[in-house]
């Protein structure tokens, strides 16, 4: 019999439980009997909707849309009869030129800035790394994979750039990933410059965070959607790069610090192609621009472009790092970086550091390569002291077409089109070395001139 009134409280603590449990359980019990019964007796009880139809999956990979939409437009070069210049094996190291099936091209499609992937000295200090540490730390660096080599690296890099540590990475995409998607959460806000590279992007995908872009290099636009949002969230951050690979322009960084600076946001530069290529010495855009360093809270950069090797850092406060090294999923769920790229890194941070002209001559050649463009009447876009120059063609099909017929020619620069750029901003993306010589980017030019004319009166 259930007991009432004071009988329930002359009850144990332990038996009051039970009968509670017990209490709720019958409850429950007589829920489902009364979901299962007519509200009124003899009522007609509506029948239950039937189940949506599901399609069955597809393991056929050929029918996804995604993958057809691709293979349209790898079509555009089938029915050209060019050709695909992806994936074509490089047979040696690629610096102002190239070797493609036996032949020798000048070559503009290649991150080396300063020439220092292949250098003797970069490629003895991985050689090395190697002899002493093998070809892989086998491990995540919290756990066992730490080498002295790592440590070393990140204390370069943060004397390099002016800041009180860094963490590397082992991929650079996973660098902006991971970093992104770590520090900000579904309450903040992401402002990003609208040509923000891919990882970025993934990074604020993966945060959860409000995700806004604003118009390319356009801080008062910033500016006006800073006081428009930021009250609504808990945390700001504004991303943008030091040099954009789609155009090789940089942002006047010190109108950037001054809006984040009056909305109380945080301020994360990518700087892929910048480190080792802006500044006097060639520590980016903060020593371009003559910033504090200080008043950018996250700087990121790759290894994989002047810095001859593979991955990326982040650089700042102390603080900064240590979270990260502690807590970022890229970094404490992921190997960590091979002795040989982070010791390639290392040599390669020092002997730019030993060896300035490397810099003084990359924008020399740059600058050739921008002034002979123009006076041919080239359209440049945006491109302004960068090693950076696209031309732009305009349609998808005539930049391919002009790319193969450099191809020809035995120059090397690689069509970018739809859907990567807009259709009318197709361009060849022309990346200089200070390798490259007078003479080849003079050739390069004339001859890019003479094709485009010949393209553009084809029928």
């Amino acid at each position: 019999m259930q007991p009432q009134g004071d009988n329930l409280a002359g009850l144990s603590a332990r038996a009051r439980r039970e009968l509670l449990k017990q209490l709720i359980l019958k409850e429950q019990q007589a829920g489902d009997q009364r979901s299962l019964t007519p509200a009124m007796p003899g009522a007609a009880q509506a029948a239950p909707a039937p189940a949506p139809a599901v399609p069955p999956a597809s393991n056929d990979w050929s029918q996804l849309p995604q993958y057809r939409e691709l293979r349209e437009r790898l079509a555009l070069l089938e029915r050209m009869g060019i050709e695909s210049p992806y994936f074509q094996p490089h047979e040696g190291v690629t610096r102002d030129t190239t070797v493609i099936a036996g032949r020798t091209y000048i070559n503009y499609s290649s991150y080396n800035y300063l020439g220092l992937s292949g250098d003797a000295q970069v490629s003895q200090a991985a050689k090395d790394a190697i002899d002493r540490y093998g070809t892989s730390v086998s491990a995540s660096r919290v756990v066992s994979g730490e080498k002295p080599l790592h440590r070393e690296l990140e204390q370069e890099l943060a004397a390099f750039l002016g800041v009180e540590d860094a963490v590397a990475f082992v991929g650079g995409h996973a660098t902006n990933e991971t970093t992104i998607g770590h520090l900000v959460g579904p309450r903040d806000l992401i402002l990003h410059d609208a040509l923000i590279h891919n990882s970025a992007a993934q990074g604020a995908l993966l945060s959860g965070a409000k995700r806004i872009a604003f118009p390319h290099n356009d801080a008062e636009a910033l500016d006006r959607l800073l006081a428009e949002r930021r009250g609504s969230y808990q945390r700001a951050l504004i991303i943008i790069e030091g040099i954009y690979s789609m155009d090789g322009d940089s942002p006047d960084l010190a109108r950037f610090i001054d809006a984040k600076k009056r909305h109380g946001a945080l301020l994360m530069i990518d700087e892929a192609h910048s480190i080792g290529v802006l500044g006097p010495t060639g520590a980016g855009l903060g020593e371009s621009s003559r910033v504090v360093r200080g008043e950018v809270d996250i700087w990121m950069g790759t290894l994989s472009k002047a810095f001859a090797s593979c991955g990326g850092y982040i650089a700042g406060s102390r603080a900064l790092v240590e979270y990260l090294k502690f807590t970022a999923p890229g970094f404490v769920y992921s190997v960590g970086m091979p002795p040989a790229s982070a010791a390639a890194a290392l040599a390669a941070i020092r002997l730019l550091r030993a060896q300035p002209e490397r810099l003084v001559i990359l924008h020399q050649r740059a600058a050739l390569f921008l002034r002979l463009a123009k006076e041919h009447g080239l359209d440049t876009g945006l491109s302004a002291q960068s090693p950076i120059i696209p031309i732009i063609i305009g349609g998808s099909r005539e930049c391919v077409l002009l790319s193969h017929r450099l191809h020809q020619e035995g120059i090397n620069v690689q069509p970018l089109v739809h859907p990567s750029v807009e259709e009318h901003q197709a361009r060849l993306r022309f990346f200089l070395s200070s390798t490259h010589t007078p003479e080849q980017i003079t050739h390069t030019v004339l001859t890019l001139a003479h094709l485009i004319r010949e393209v553009a009166g084809a029928p």
